[in-house]
C-alpha cells in the first residue's frame, strides 16, 4: 500500500513537471510577444484611443485586450484603470475578457494540451463572451450602478502620464530593451505562482483520481452523445469546480487537458477554461475595486455568459464535425514529457532567450528601474497567504515526489 502510493507521488511530481516542461516555449515565446507589445503600445495611447460605448469602442477595447497581458490579475487592474479614465462598462469588460481569452500565449499553451479544436474554441468563444457580455449589459441597463461605481472611484485616479517615444526608437535603443526585459520578467512574476500551483494540481489529479470520480461530479462523462441537459449539467459544474481554485488562466490548462482526458465533454472543458475570471480571488477583487454590489453583478454576467458560450460552441462544432473526442482516462500521463524533439529544442532556444532577458531586467533593478504589479489585491491579504501557502505546499510535493524515487521497487 505504502509503496503504491509513493509510486502514484512520483507519477505525479513527474507528470507536472513534464506539462511545464512541454508548455515552457509557449510561455516563453507568448511573454516575449506580449512584453514587445505593452512596451510599444503604452495604456495611456489605449486609453486616449477607446471612446465610452459603441461598436467602435467594443472593436478597439478587444484589439487591445487581444495584444495585452493573460494574466487575470493585471487584467483586473487594466480594466479598472480603463472603467476609471472614462471607458464604458461594455468596452472595459470587453478588454477584460479579451486579454484573458484572446491571447497568443493561450493559444499556444491550448494547441500543446488540447490540441486545434480547442484553439479554435477558445478564439471563437472570447469573441462570443464579448458579444454576449454587451448584449447582457445593454438587457440589464445597469446605469444606476454603473454611476455609483464612477463615484465612488473618484479622486482614485491616477494623473501620470507616461512619455513614451515613438516605437521605432524604442526598439532600437538599449533603453528600450532594457525595458523589455523588464516586462518580460514581471509578466513571469505575475503567473508563476498560478502556473506552478495548477500544474501541480493538474499532476496530483492524473496521477489519483479515478475516472469513477469525474463520471460522478460530471453528468454524462464518457459518453458520446451525453445530450444537452448533460452537456448543460457539465458546462454548469466547470465554473463550479473552478470558483474556489486560486489558479489563473494560464494554469489551468493541463487541468482542464485531464478532464477532457477523463470523459468530460467539450462543453465542460471550454467552460471550465473560461472561467478563470469568475474564481474566488477574481471576485474579492473586483469587490476591493468596485463594491460588492457589481462584483456580483459581474460575477452573474461572466456566469451566464461562458456557459451559454461553451453550450454554443458544443453544438457549432458538432454541426461542423469538428468535435473532438476524448483519448481515454489517464492518456495524458503516458507521454514522453522529455523526447527530444522540437518542443525540446524550443525549450532550450527560449532559456537562453529568457536568460537574456532577464539579465537585461537585472541591470534595470541595478539602474534603479522598477516596475510592480498587485497579483492578487496585497501581500498581507487572507488570499495572498493562502496562495503563499499552497505554492510551498506545491513545491514541497513537487520535491518529495523526486525523492522517493528511491523508495520504489
Amino acid at each position: 500500500m505504502t509503496e503504491h502510493f509513493l509510486s502514484l507521488w512520483r507519477e505525479a511530481a513527474l507528470t507536472s513537471l513534464g506539462f511545464f516542461w512541454m508548455a515552457l516555449w509557449a510561455f516563453a515565446l507568448g511573454y516575449l510577444i506580449s512584453s514587445l507589445i505593452q512596451v510599444l503600445v503604452t495604456r495611456q495611447r489605449m486609453q486616449r484611443a477607446m471612446g465610452t460605448d459603441g461598436p467602435r469602442s467594443m472593436l478597439l477595447a478587444s484589439v487591445f485586450g487581444f495584444i495585452s497581458s493573460s494574466c487575470s490579475f493585471a487584467a483586473l487592474a487594466t480594466t479598472r484603470t480603463l472603467f476609471q479614465k472614462g471607458a464604458g462598462l461594455a468596452p472595459s469588460l470587453a478588454f477584460m475578457l479579451a486579454s484573458t481569452n484572446l491571447v497568443v500565449e493561450l493559444g499556444f499553451v491550448i494547441a500543446i494540451f488540447l490540441g486545434w479544436p480547442f484553439v479554435v474554441g477558445e478564439y471563437a468563444g472570447g469573441i462570443l463572451l464579448i458579444l454576449l457580455a454587451w448584449a447582457f449589459i445593454r438587457l440589464t441597463r445597469p446605469e444606476a450602478l454603473i454611476a455609483r461605481v464612477r463615484k465612488r472611484l473618484e479622486g482614485d485616479d491616477e494623473h501620470d502620464e507616461e512619455q513614451v517615444p515613438d516605437w521605432r526608437q524604442t526598439v532600437k535603443s538599449r533603453e528600450g530593451w532594457r525595458r523589455i526585459g523588464q516586462t518580460y520578467v514581471m509578466e513571469w512574476q505575475m503567473v508563476w505562482k498560478d502556473v506552478l500551483i495548477g500544474f501541480t494540481v493538474a499532476g496530483v489529479i492524473a496521477a489519483f483520481v479515478p475516472e469513477s470520480f469525474f463520471q460522478a461530479l460530471f453528468l454524462g462523462a464518457g459518453d458520446d452523445d451525453p445530450g444537452f441537459f448533460a452537456l448543460l449539467a457539465q458546462a454548469l459544474v466547470g465554473p463550479l469546480a473552478a470558483f474556489f481554485t486560486f489558479i489563473g488562466s494560464m494554469g489551468n490548462i493541463p487541468l482542464a487537458a485531464v478532464l477532457f482526458d477523463n470523459g468530460v465533454s467539450f462543453a465542460g472543458v471550454m467552460a471550465f477554461i473560461f472561467s478563470d475570471l469568475v474564481v474566488l480571488p477574481v471576485l474579492r477583487i473586483n469587490a476591493t475595486y468596485y463594491g460588492w454590489r457589481m462584483a456580483l453583478y459581474i460575477l452573474a454576467l461572466l456566469l451566464s455568459t461562458l456557459v451559454v458560450t461553451a453550450l454554443l460552441l458544443h453544438l457549432g462544432m458538432d454541426l461542423l464535425g469538428w468535435l473532438p473526442q476524448g483519448s481515454g482516462a489517464g492518456a495524458i500521463t503516458e507521454r514522453d514529457f522529455f523526447a527530444f524533439n522540437y518542443g525540446f529544442v524550443l525549450n532550450l532556444i527560449f532559456l537562453a532567450a529568457s536568460a537574456a532577458l532577464g539579465f537585461l531586467w537585472w541591470r534595470g533593478r541595478q539602474a534603479g528601474g522598477h516596475h510592480h504589479h498587485d497579483h492578487g489585491g496585497g501581500g498581507t491579504s487572507l488570499g495572498s497567504r493562502v496562495l503563499q501557502a499552497m505554492v510551498v505546499l506545491s513545491l514541497a510535493w513537487l520535491a518529495g515526489g523526486l525523492l522517493v524515487a528511491p523508495f520504489i521497487g
